[in-house]
């Protein structure tokens, strides 16, 4: 019988349903990344989230590992050539999240150019005095503006298609052209046209602090930048300093450099700002259909069948 060690209950019943396969859990409160290397040793498969660090090490001490299913589109927790090296398989959650995520990333975006977030705290606060004013909370135009995406994956591909409802001009800049309602230009003139600029790259060494203050400078003083997908592919003390100077106007952000944010991080004062915590892919559904896709990884790769979604270099 297979040992799986489990570090986080999913949404669903889909671990439970498991059969033939010893379910080993985290106990509840124990760390995960120090659990997982205390048990590696006699694990065939681990069934993860993001938060748990899979590297060299932890690798090398599963000297029965045979399949690791991540609950995540992401794996930049994952030593993933090591893995692979191996003989290592590793299962992703791709294209169940797309949609969802893309709703959120809008959302942030319009809350952010409208100023939802602080409207609703002036009304919750007792703030509301002046009645209806014509100067009063004035936002940014969305209908009809640029949308500029950097990367025309998944997620930038959804993104576009809502911008589109919006009647947006869409610009891109990725690696490689793609066949989509949207005009390809150099990077530089992504940044300079945007009024609002969708962070939808991969992370990976090449994209680690892609954003940084030069690029910020390069956009116009009244754009907004958006980020929905990797955290680390802003520099976020460049983002907080070109907010603070005015050489942009406002970001919505539901990744961060380090989660949970700090409590001091200076993003949390901005009123040009929009967070949330991470919650892309947070409805009940794409969690459940995550929770199946990860499950179904992870007894594929033990009983040696094609993983649904399967991570190749």
């Amino acid at each position: 019988m297979y040992n799986v060690l489990v570090t986080h209950d999913l949404p669903g019943n889909y671990i439970d349903s498991i059969n033939g396969i010893n379910i080993i859990r985290r106990p509840e409160g124990e760390d995960a990344n120090a659990w997982l290397l205390k048990n590696i040793e006699n694990a065939d498969g681990i069934l993860i989230t993001l938060n748990e660090k899979i590297d060299k090490n932890l690798i090398d001490l599963g000297k029965k590992l045979k399949v690791i299913s991540t609950y995540s589109v992401g794996y930049d927790h994952i030593d993933v050539d090591y893995a692979l090296k191996k003989g290592i398989k590793i299962g992703y959650t791709p294209e169940v999240l797309t949609e969802t995520t893309a709703d959120l990333i809008f959302g942030i975006m319009l809350a952010a150019a409208r100023r939802i977030v602080e409207g609703d705290k002036i009304v919750r606060e007792d703030k509301w005095k002046s009645g209806w004013n014509p100067e009063f909370m004035l936002g940014a135009e969305v209908h009809g503006a640029t949308a500029g995406i950097l990367g025309m994956g998944r997620i930038g591909n959804a993104i576009l298609r809502r911008a589109r409802g919006f009647n947006m001009d869409v610009i891109y800049y990725s690696r490689h052209k793609h066949d989509v309602d949207a005009k390809f230009m150099p990077l530089d003139d992504v940044l300079r046209n945007s009024d609002f600029l969708f962070v939808c790259l991969d992370y990976n060494k090449d994209t680690y602090h892609f954003m940084d203050m030069p690029k910020f400078k390069k956009m116009k003083k009244t754009a907004f930048i958006i980020n929905g997908t990797r955290g680390k592919v802003i520099n976020e003390k460049d983002l907080i300093s070109a907010l603070n100077s005015g050489i942009i106007a406002g970001a919505a952000l539901d990744v961060f450099e380090t989660e949970p944010i700090d409590n001091n991080n200076p993003l949390l004062k901005m009123n040009n700002v929009v967070l949330t915590p991470h919650i892309g892919s947070a409805t009940d559904n794409t969690r459940k259909k995550m929770a199946e896709v990860a499950v179904s990884n992870l007894i594929n790769g033990l009983s040696g069948k094609p993983l649904i979604y399967e991570i190749k270099k």
